[in-house]
């Protein structure tokens, strides 16, 4: 696949990389130069508003991507082929500005212009174009790309795609590895007396049961898991969470406790685990570095996953210190309170920062549900918070894209009131015994 512009640009490299990588598996050809684009005897993309040859596919540009600098966009959907569109033109041709539309989305523009946070600092969801238009649950992205697929196909009917296959990868964060084993002494009798003084009479005893040995620690999931991952033939990422200081949203222990360490070493012989930044570490730099150098001994390994504590993250900051400090694949894309595609795909794909208008080495791997999302914020039941997803599922199955899901230890351990989503995450994984993961 050859494309002609009359401009080559970092953000049309990007996205021509990105939709290549997608529907072929390497990236389209660009050029400039006229006679190399009509002497090519493969699929051509005309992105000019001039037509050049009788067969081509020719897709007329918004000036989005000829720019350099962040600047508010008039953005306005319409409907096409049963999907919302960006940047759609009256003209000849494919009906709207994929490339525009795909770059907008991808780079989370939107995210670099005045917006209003959420309680936690973030950017908030309802401020997306995804939310105000209906189309946070879809994965957009995928979907623009099969209708390029079919209008390409059409053009030259002999062209060859890239065969995609659905992909699961199940993620789980352990923010507190144990309820209530290796927190040491104080912190154990300061919960005694505080349930003792609440009249919360069965945590005491469930409490003393745990520290006697006689009843498993309730957040222990780790074996169960092990057991399904196994059974699915899934290949896991966990993510630990290894603040030196216990404060705010940082709760788990210590990463010098040695039960900790042995933890971690397990699944790290095993698994892949990635560093959980903490919440403190989202303002010092010097608290990042020494938290993935704390998973760095206790794995003996260079620590390349990252998933930011509570989805706390802002853009560029944060994944520019995440490249300084080494990391290679982030699966911060989501959003911490609503389930759903907050860059409207279900395909990995580098980070572009628009800041200095350049591609970076960051891999960027979406989620699209998360437990405590469910529960936490939008109150749902087992039985409802299952419906969404296998939404979100089915959404990723049709276009086989890579569906990505986050988990928290406490939800699928021996807690009474989290029994029914264990259950409901094991449904959803032996429904389909063979992923492809």
């Amino acid at each position: 696949m050859i494309l002609f512009s009359e401009n080559i640009t970092n953000r049309l490299e990007f996205v021509c990389e990105f939709i290549g990588q997608q529907i072929f598996n390497q990236p389209i050809q660009v050029t400039n130069d006229r006679s190399t684009y009509l002497a090519s005897n493969g699929p051509k993309i005309n992105y000019s508003s001039t037509s050049l040859a009788n067969e081509e596919l020719q897709v007329v540009p918004h000036k989005l991507l000829f720019e350099t600098t962040i600047t508010s966009q008039k953005v306005h959907c319409k409907v096409i082929n049963g999907n919302k569109a960006l940047f759609t033109n009256e003209k000849d041709g494919y009906p709207f500005d994929i490339f525009s539309a795909i770059f907008y989305i991808l780079s989370r523009y939107e995210e670099y212009l005045p917006h209003n946070k959420d309680e936690y600092g973030r950017y908030s969801y309802k401020e997306s174009l995804a939310f105000k238009e209906g189309f946070l649950h879809l994965p957009l992205v995928n979907f623009w790309l099969e209708d390029l697929k079919s209008a390409i196909r059409e053009k030259f009917p002999s062209v060859l795609f890239h065969r995609k296959t659905f992909k699961f990868i199940p993620t789980y964060d352990i923010d507190i590895a144990w309820k209530y084993k290796h927190k040491g002494w104080w912190r154990n009798i300061g919960g005694c007396l505080h349930s003792a003084f609440k009249g919360n009479w069965s945590d005491l005893k469930e409490r003393i049961g745990v520290l006697q040995d006689t009843q498993k620690d309730p957040f222990e999931a780790y074996e169960w898991l092990d057991a399904l991952h196994l059974y699915c033939r899934l290949k896991p990422y966990y993510f630990f969470l290894l603040a030196e200081t216990q404060s705010g949203y940082d709760k788990n222990i210590s990463p010098s406790d040695k039960h900790l360490q042995q933890l971690i070493a397990y699944h790290a012989a095993r698994d892949k685990v990635g560093i959980h930044p903490s919440w403190q570490s989202g303002d010092n730099m010097k608290l990042l570095k020494e938290e993935i150098g704390w998973l760095e001994f206790i794995t003996g390994n260079k620590t390349k996953f990252s998933r930011q504590h509570y989805i706390r993250f802002e853009l560029p900051r944060t994944y520019e210190e995440l490249i300084q400090a080494g990391i290679e694949k982030d699966f911060s894309m989501g959003y911490g309170n609503i389930n759903g595609f907050r860059a409207s795909v279900a395909s990995s794909f580098k980070w572009f920062n628009l800041a200095t208008n350049q591609t970076t080495p960051l891999t960027i791997f979406p989620f699209c549900f998360m437990d405590a999302n469910a529960y936490y914020e939008r109150k749902l039941t087992a039985q409802q918070a299952f419906a969404e997803l296998m939404q979100v599922y089915q959404a990723v199955k049709k276009v086989n894209g890579m569906m990505i899901t986050i988990w928290h230890n406490n939800f699928l351990g021996g807690e009474k009131a989290f029994q029914s989503w264990k259950k409901v995450y094991e449904l959803f994984l032996k429904d389909e015994v063979y992923w492809d993961g």
